[in-house]
């Protein structure tokens, strides 16, 4: 079965990432039933702007120009309510009976998952500000939330990856444009991606054409049991607990006293540095170079286990994460200045995470056992491809991040 997709404040299901519960952790057991509660009619107001980041010196007195916890509470909110509209959404839509309503399900679940984790990223970085007991309860089960819904998503974009790998690599005249990703709906999960385009079919090798059909089985199913998966978890009263927590912090966050007068810029300087930390860890060296024979070293090895230069480069891919949310705390809201200089760098590693899983879909697919030698050698091929393509990435990061951060 394929790797499984990352999302920063997921629980990590590919176990690339970190242990922390903001980052990626094993859900808690199941909470007790509630009734999830419905949207605010309102959007709070919008939070302050905030001056750049420093090392400024916590202080019981409220310093010039510092952010303090409302704008920490502010963002929040915000975030909370755009949960709940994004719920209410997905449930006005869940049946696919309405027209369009498969596209608002999409979008949906998209917004539902990028709610949760930014909420989930926030209680981390700024945890000392909260209550200590509400936000440990509530980050793991909207890293579960986010997690849950995102395996669909993950399943359907690895095979699309896959496939249109295919057709490149074996000279098909057309790629195949296959259908958008599906989310979960009470109608079933979106039809599998298209294996080809009918012009260019004839054009793959058998060998890929077979290491095609394997990749499309495999991942599919993959798929429908992540769908099924979703579905219960949506309709599980740990979902409607969660629901009900992100109702209260829509209205009401659980600030400590201190937060009105701390300023919340020496919490996201300290993201920061962890992301810097990381980096500087991460072999640049090999990086700069747009060849790295050792990445090919672990290829089809017997072991299942993720590739070891992996790791490093998907835990600064969920520290940039964090950093990023730290400063639109900071900032206001999405689409901040620090956000946008850091496009490139959380682009390239996105695609590295995803050229990463794609390799190891590729190599287990490998691995299946009694397949004709010439599908196992295109999914070898395969395979080198999308490791080469973690390699590009990490030569992309390797150029954008100097830049972005001087």
């Amino acid at each position: 079965m394929a790797q499984r997709h990352h999302d920063l404040t997921d629980p990590d299901p590919g176990g690339h990432g970190p242990t922390d519960p903001a980052v990626g952790v094993a859900a808690p057991a199941a909470t007790p039933a509630a009734t999830p509660a419905a949207a605010p009619a309102s959007v709070p107001a919008a939070v302050p702007a905030a001056v750049p980041t420093g090392n400024a010196v916590a202080g019981n007195a409220v310093a010039a120009g510092a952010v303090t916890g409302e704008a920490l509470a502010g963002y929040l909110r915000a975030q909370a309510t755009d949960f709940l509209r994004a719920l209410r959404l997905h449930r006005e839509t869940g049946g696919g009976g309405a027209a369009g309503g498969a596209e608002d399900s999409v979008d949906a679940a998209r917004a539902l998952r990028r709610t949760a984790r930014r909420i989930s990223a926030g209680l981390h970085t700024f945890r000392p500000l909260l209550d200590a007991d509400w936000s440990e309860r509530i980050r793991p089960e909207l890293a579960w939330v986010s997690g849950t819904l995102a395996l669909e998503h993950a399943c359907g974009a690895r095979l699309e990856r896959l496939l249109l790998a295919l057709h490149r690599l074996s000279g098909a005249a057309a790629a195949p444009v296959p259908a958008r990703v599906g989310v979960p709906t009470q109608a079933g999960p979106a039809a599998p991606a298209a294996a080809s385009s009918t012009p260019g079919r004839g054009n793959l090798t058998v060998g890929a054409a077979k290491a095609g059909a394997l990749l499309d089985r495999q991942l599919t199913l993959a798929r429908t049991r992540a769908h099924s998966t979703a579905l219960q978890a949506l309709g599980s009263s740990r979902f409607h607990a969660v629901a009900d927590q992100v109702a209260v912090l829509a209205s009401e966050v659980p600030l400590t006293p201190a937060a009105a007068t701390t300023d919340l810029r020496p919490l996201a300087t300290a993201a920061q540095e962890r992301l810097t930390d990381a980096v500087a860890a991460l072999p640049l060296v090999t990086a700069g170079s747009p060849y790295n024979a050792e990445a090919l070293v672990h290829g089809l090895s017997p072991d299942p286990a993720p590739h070891p230069q992996d790791t490093p480069w998907h835990q600064v891919r969920l520290l940039l994460r964090l950093h990023r949310y730290a400063c639109e705390v900071l900032d206001g809201g999405p689409g901040t200045p620090a956000d946008v200089r850091l496009l490139a760098a959380a682009q390239a590693l996105d695609r590295h995470r995803d050229a990463a899983e794609a390799a190891s879909a590729a190599a287990q697919a490998a691995r299946t056992p009694r397949i004709a030698p010439a599908t196992a050698y295109a999914l070898g091929v395969l395979h080198a491809d999308q490791r080469h393509e973690v390699e590009a990435a990490r030569y992309a990061f390797q150029h954008s991040w100097p830049k972005r951060n001087p």
